[in-house]
């Protein structure tokens, strides 16, 4: 009986070091994201050395939609937080509350482009204003897959699939969602900075 059992140890595999495939393909996503923001800025700064250069202040708009963005944020956590405490209702209305941030956001997005086209910033003709607005319009798109990301897990919160047990959608998401924030805050102080 002895070396059954000691057979048993020996044989039983041993565990491996292992992490779920989706959070795995969020971190392969975000890190591609990082390289493709990283490589733009780059190109942003060796173009604006060249010279032929705009200078334009950044309409009001965007100070307002990146607290927007911040407020989302912390409603995602409360999002977060309610789902690990089996608080279905907080979990309801934060996540609500994110999402129709989202949305504010990509409007106020908007909004200053339409600033911007006031004040003779376009997409076609100075590489500055051409930055501005694929910087602004990638992140934009980004946001649109958070908010899909956003509704899934919304949906999922209203029929109780979220919950202590059952924490991974909401951690993707706002795992998502909290690096969208990230990203903005660095390009918005990146093109306060070098405008």
């Amino acid at each position: 009986m002895e070396n059954v059992q000691q057979y048993k140890l020996e044989k039983e595999p041993q565990e491996t070091l292992a992490m779920d495939p989706i959070k795995f393909i969020l971190w392969l996503f975000l890190v591609t994201i990082i390289m493709l923001f990283a490589s733009q800025t780059s190109a942003y700064l060796v173009r604006r050395a060249e010279g032929n250069w705009l200078e334009f202040e950044m309409p009001v708009i965007f100070w307002y939609s990146t607290g927007v963005l911040l407020l989302s944020s912390i409603a995602m956590q409360w999002a977060y937080f309610s789902a690990k405490k089996d608080q279905f209702k907080q979990l309801k209305i934060a996540i609500s509350i994110t999402f129709v941030l989202g949305l504010i956001f990509l409007w106020m997005q908007f909004e200053g482009w339409k600033k911007l086209v006031d004040m003779n910033v376009y997409f076609v003709g100075n590489p500055s204003g051409s930055f501005f607005y694929v910087f602004t319009g990638l992140h934009g798109f980004h946001i649109i897959t958070g908010l899909i990301v956003l509704a899934v897990s919304l949906t999922a919160a209203f029929k109780l699939k979220v919950h202590k047990k059952n924490l991974r959608r909401i951690q993707i998401c706002a795992t998502y969602w909290h690096f969208l924030d990230i990203l903005w805050i660095y390009l918005f102080v990146f093109l306060l900075t070098f405008n």
